[in-house]
């Protein structure tokens, strides 16, 4: 008879949940007794097949002693969850103050921009910017480099093939080897000189920050991937000078290294400017008296400047001697080397979350 053996599943059950002593014991009890393919959910499934008399007997008896198998099967769980557990140890203290979460730290580059940046800015200087990917117009042809300047060999410049799209969208780009314009990634950050000027009428005065690529060998002092700060200002004739230049480097390194610098210029040459110099600065570490990063000098030399030469006035649009400025640019890396006293250059650009953790 059915109603006998429901009451022998039940009366087994409750007698075998008490021999039971781990979790995995009671999961395969659970099995045996309360699953999907248990006997007692078999009696139950089969309710359809018997009479009406049998069911108004059979299904009450059956359901209630599933509900009493799973009770007991509650009870037993929460008796084994209760004795497994450390309850002290899992214990969370709501009022403990919480772990913070670690913060990111700043670049020493991005350091440097950004205090390069406040500097010009107070002295009233605006902030350009321009494509990292150049065409060969503006990168050389514009700031009068002449067509077999050595900076355009690949041993300075990183060219790249001139490409044509995929055709309907699928596929990857080809090499356009019909294609007469050339493209690099910038030498230098005076490529947005010109994109600038084309766009403004002067007086104005702009500095123009960037991440710049040479194709050079990389050691301690030289990278492929830099970073340079430009500066530009440009006026009605007479009305900007070298001695204008002079002033504005002078202030801006005093007040980046937070004393007296002394700038000095020497003759060099530029395509873009004319006069051109070489700019140097008494050495931030010695004071000018001499030391191993300054070779003895007193000096280290920053980077080139010059009055901006009238042929790259003209290739952005201005009448030839209407108009007179200043150009200048100088390494940020190396600035960031300076102040922060790093020997390798390499370190900048590793991402040793180590190195940059320390700034």
């Amino acid at each position: 008879m059915l109603q006998e053996r429901i009451t022998q599943i039940k009366e087994e059950g409750e007698k075998a949940l008490q021999a039971v002593k781990t979790t995995a014991e009671l999961e395969v009890w659970e099995v045996k007794y309360l699953g999907r393919k248990s006997e007692l959910n078999d009696i139950l499934k089969g309710l359809k097949d018997l009479t009406p008399e049998e069911k108004r007997v059979v299904g009450p008896l059956g359901n209630a002693a599933k509900q009493a198998l799973f009770t007991a099967f509650e009870k037993a769980q929460g008796t084994l969850l209760e004795k497994s557990s450390d309850f002290e140890k899992e214990r969370i203290d709501v009022t403990a103050p919480g772990v913070p979460a670690p913060v990111g730290h700043t670049h020493p580059i991005t350091i440097v921009e950004n205090e390069i940046q406040d500097i010009f800015t107070s002295l009233g200087f605006a902030v350009a910017d321009g494509p990292e990917v150049e065409n060969e117009h503006y990168n050389f042809d514009a700031l009068n480099f002449p067509k077999d300047h050595p900076a355009r060999d690949m041993q300075d410049t990183f060219w790249l093939a001139s490409l044509n799209p995929p055709a309907g969208g699928e596929g990857g780009f080809e090499e356009n080897k019909k294609s007469k314009e050339k493209y690099l990634p910038r030498t230098h950050t005076s490529n947005v000189q010109v994109r600038y000027m084309e766009t403004h009428t002067p007086p104005f005065r702009i500095i123009i920050p960037g991440r710049t690529f040479r194709n050079e060998a990389t050691d301690a002092t030289h990278e492929h991937t830099f970073h340079q700060f430009e500066c530009l200002m440009v006026g009605v004739a007479d009305e900007v000078s070298v001695a204008t230049f002079k002033y504005v480097a002078e202030t801006f390194f005093e007040q980046f290294f937070g004393k007296q610098v002394n700038v000095r210029l020497r003759p060099g040459f530029f395509p873009f400017t004319e006069p051109s110099f070489e700019f140097d600065i008494s050495c931030s570490i010695c004071d000018g008296k001499g030391c191993p990063t300054c070779k003895q000098s007193g000096w280290i030399e920053l980077g080139g400047a010059g009055m901006v030469n009238q042929r790259v006035f003209e290739a952005a649009g201005y009448p030839r001697g209407k108009y007179q400025g200043f150009a200048w640019g100088f390494g940020m890396t190396r600035l960031a080397m300076m102040k922060y006293k790093i020997s390798d250059i390499r370190l900048l650009m590793s991402g040793d979350l180590r190195f940059i953790r320390q700034f």
